[in-house]
């Protein structure tokens, strides 16, 4: 969603400034104590470490002097790049990149205030303390942000949400955060067009405050943080314009998703032309110099864990053939980039003669649209579902990564079967290579609708980018540690 400043209210009197919730100023002021306390940790280790006793030496009184002043140092540099601004609070990689953009600034500094003082600094030094303290102060405010991830999912720490928009709309909305609890949003009330807005109505069990008109007043009966506006015609640039006005008066958050609710942020830019702010939307780049450092890294990444975890890979085969004598690997033609059908490998989880058992489970099918899913499906076996649970099953498609069929983070790789029924938008699926995780692994896997799962891959597909599968790589470990939703 995008965030709209609010436009000064003409003869509407000063706008209402509205406390932060006691659980975000809490929340700030760990993420202080967090890097100073980074600061004193990285300052007095690298004095240890350069230093045996700086007090035996003048030089190293002036370094003692600059770990005691680190901590505050450290603070005032991340406070002035925005490292505590509430906007970016418990979700999205912002606030980690200004805290390397702080240690990059106080670096230079540094490395300036040196130059111009005509100062000889310990470079070994320098170096140490600048280094632990970014360091530190990201990995505890990663356990901090966790933490509170973990007290949103038990309904703490939340942002409550009045939805403008219509019922469909606010119902997807409404769902995706009771999916993903971490990012601090529930709907609390929604606001639906004239004519809709029935009194006692409710939407996916949100009850229904109001219509469009009546956004602002319902969002401060109801003591909503935010009013989110979702892409509706109705709503237009004077009636946002308007309801902004109204709800400065309460110091009321306003976001508004546009139309292209899949494009991320790096592909949009606002371009003024004539007065106007145009929202210019850049094509998703499934070529070039870029593919081709995915593709390095993909396999140069792929052959290096499947050097390092060859014994491991060697004895779970070995505990597969164990009970039946079975193949260890499992073989099944997928679909790959470009529509062209590839061979996958995958540790075998089912009893042998699998594929012929299952035209007869198919009346008993427990996953909608064109995918095969069964809670206990009675062809798993007792290793198989163990290897299902944490994934390990998939850890040969390793080879394929390394042949070049996948890639280690895209859409899932679909059976032939499936692909016949896609619709013209599903096929845009193929355009890429299939992963073997992605933003449908880290987002519920099995337990997606198959609606669900098509939207996370197209996003990826239109918003992919390195830092976005090292994010995506980072977060598959938590979701297969869990094992929610694989079966």
């Amino acid at each position: 969603m995008v965030v709209v400043e609010r436009v000064p209210a003409q003869a509407a009197g000063a706008p209402t400034v509205r406390a932060a919730p006691a659980w975000m100023r809490s929340y700030v002021r760990g993420l202080r104590w967090i890097d100073a306390c980074a600061g004193a940790v990285a300052g007095a280790c690298a004095l240890h470490i350069r230093f045996a006793d700086p007090l035996e030496t003048p030089a190293g009184h002036g370094y003692l002097m600059f770990s005691l002043a680190l901590p505050v140092l450290w603070m005032l540099v991340v406070a002035v790049g925005g490292g505590y601004a509430r906007r970016f609070i418990g979700q999205g990689t912002e606030e980690f990149r200004r805290v390397l953009s702080a240690g990059v600034v106080l670096t230079a500094g540094v490395a300036v205030c040196a130059y111009a003082a005509r100062v000889d600094v310990a470079r070994g030094y320098v170096l140490l303390a600048l280094a632990a303290v970014v360091s530190a102060s990201l990995v505890m405010r990663y356990a901090w942000r966790k933490r509170l991830h973990r007290m949103r999912a038990r309904g703490r720490c939340m942002r409550g949400v009045v939805a403008v928009g219509h019922p469909e709309s606010a119902r997807d909305l409404v769902r995706q955060f009771r999916r993903e609890p971490y990012h601090g949003m529930r709907v609390i009330g929604v606001c639906l067009p004239p004519g809709q807005a029935a009194a006692g109505g409710e939407v996916d069990g949100c009850p229904v405050l109001g219509g469009f008109a009546d956004a602002a007043e319902a969002a401060e009966r109801a003591g909503a943080d935010t009013v989110a506006v979702l892409s509706c015609p109705e709503m237009d640039g004077v009636e946002l314009r308007r309801l902004a006005w109204r709800l400065e008066k309460s110091g009321t958050d306003l976001t508004v998703a546009p139309a292209l609710m899949e494009v991320a942020g790096p592909r949009t830019t606002i371009r003024p032309v004539a007065g106007l702010p145009l929202l210019h939307v850049e094509h998703p780049e499934l070529a070039g110099a870029r593919r081709v450092v995915k593709g390095l890294f993909d396999r140069a990444s792929a052959a290096l864990a499947l050097t390092a975890l060859a014994p491991f890979l060697l004895g779970l085969a070995a505990v597969i053939r164990a009970p039946d004598g079975g193949p260890a690997l499992f073989r099944q033609t997928r679909v790959g980039k470009d529509g062209v059908e590839f061979t996958v490998y995958k540790f075998r989880t089912m009893v042998v003669g699998a594929d012929d058992l299952k035209r007869g489970l198919r009346p008993v099918n427990e996953h909608d649209g064109v995918l095969f899913k069964m809670r206990r499906d009675p062809r798993v076996t007792a290793i198989g579902g163990w290897l299902r649970r944490y994934s390990l099953d998939e850890l040969p498609q390793l080879i394929n990564v390394v042949r070049g069929d996948m890639s280690l983070v895209g859409p899932r790789p679909p059976l032939p079967e499936e692909v016949a029924l896609y619709g013209r938008d599903v096929r845009r699926r193929l355009v890429v290579k299939p992963g073997m995780t992605g933003l449908w692994q880290v987002s519920g896997r099995s337990d997606l609708s198959w609606e669900e799962s098509v939207r996370l891959d197209l996003r990826y597909v239109e918003n992919w980018s390195l830092t976005l599968d090292v994010q995506i790589l980072w977060k598959t470990w938590s979701a297969v540690v869990r094992g929610a939703g694989a079966y």
